[in-house]
């Protein structure tokens, strides 16, 4: 099961990826409406990936990302971002960040979120059997 957490003062935003995220049987997919109800549920939640809108009411999508790093660095975050993907880059170097993601987000965004996620999860999951 993958858990992921969408953050969004506006659903609307994010509901073409919310919607290609639920199709999938394995994501248990859950919502916080600002960064900071999401840092709360992270502080206290395993995820495996928070998906931030670019402005999230009480702080931006890479602010957010900042902070994620001093409640829980081991969470995947991919941040919507009107930037260019230089600039994003920038932005974001050493916040951990997976995935640029473009406003209003879509199945094909999903897919590659899921796919991806899927990898990450394949490559630790085989490192605890060898560590066994």
């Amino acid at each position: 099961m993958l858990k992921l957490l969408l953050v969004s003062h506006a659903k609307d935003s994010l509901s073409a990826l919310a919607s290609a995220l639920k199709e999938d049987s394995e994501v248990d997919l859950s919502w916080a409406e600002s960064g900071k109800t999401a840092l709360d549920i992270l502080s206290g939640t395993a995820v495996d990936l928070v998906v931030t809108d670019e402005n999230l009411g009480d702080m931006t999508g890479l602010e957010f990302a900042d902070k994620l790093l001093f409640v829980n660095p081991m969470v995947n975050c991919a941040p919507v971002s009107s930037l260019s993907p230089k600039k994003f880059h920038e932005a974001s170097d050493g916040l951990g960040v997976i995935a640029q993601l473009p406003v209003e987000p879509g199945k094909e965004h999903a897919e590659k979120l899921l796919k991806y996620l899927r990898q990450i999860k394949n490559l630790t999951d085989s490192v605890k059997k060898s560590d066994t």
